[in-house]
């Protein structure tokens, strides 16, 4: 008789990690704070060593800072970076939105809209932090149907850091979110009628995201 093995429990390193970051990208651990171990032993309920396991994966992504004297330091993005990666994904995204035109089919269709209706949702309840994570499910998407997996790669390999972006942000003023799912939708749109307007208007759509973080 075949041994039927169950569903493996997440280990406790990424447990750490997973709830160290979550807090780093809401920024409740803000940019520039200090924390102490004893201080994440006690939130997490947890030893030092898977912990320490968490910091070392954070720190490799450039999330913390480690020292020895002063503790574990939360980083924060530079201007310059974040114009960086945002002229990054203009020219990546419109790229992908290119290769789109005429040759989407309607299954990829009904996905991106399942997407926007899901976002409305959240539009409507002003829900940041859900909204984030379909607006960036919403490009993935677009980049995933065009099955470039080295621009997917490279997308994806932002995305925690894009998403503290958007949810800082968001904070200062939700009501974007209306603007930007209005934008999502006009891009579905031109997609869908095979519109090369929908590259004109995702480059658009990023440069105003761009811009209005230094608002």
């Amino acid at each position: 008789m075949k041994k039927i093995t169950g569903i493996r429990s997440p280990l406790l390193k990424d447990i750490a990690y997973d709830k160290i970051k979550e807090r780093i990208l809401d920024e409740y651990f803000q940019p520039g704070r200090f924390l102490s171990e004893r201080e994440l032993i006690e939130f997490l309920e947890m030893s030092k060593t898977p912990i320490k396991s968490a910091l070392v994966r954070l720190e490799a992504e450039g999330f913390v800072t480690v020292a020895s004297k002063q503790g574990i330091i939360i980083n924060d993005l530079s201007i310059d970076k974040i114009k960086d990666i945002y002229n990054l994904r203009i020219a990546l995204e419109a790229y992908n939105c290119e290769q789109l035109i005429g040759t989407i089919t309607e299954e990829q269709l009904g996905l991106l809209e399942q997407n926007l209706k899901e976002t409305e949702v959240y539009v409507e309840r002003l829900d940041v932090k859900a909204f984030a994570k379909l607006d960036h499910a919403f490009h993935l998407l677009i980049c995933e149907f065009t099955e470039n997996q080295e621009i997917y790669r490279v997308l994806l390999n932002y995305q925690d850091q894009l998403l503290r972006i958007t949810l800082r942000h968001l904070k200062k003023d939700p009501y974007r979110m209306h603007r930007f799912l209005k934008e999502h939708v006009a891009i579905f749109e031109h997609l869908k009628a095979g519109s090369s307007q929908a590259v004109l208007l995702m480059k658009e759509h990023l440069q105003e995201a761009k811009r209005t973080l230094f608002i």
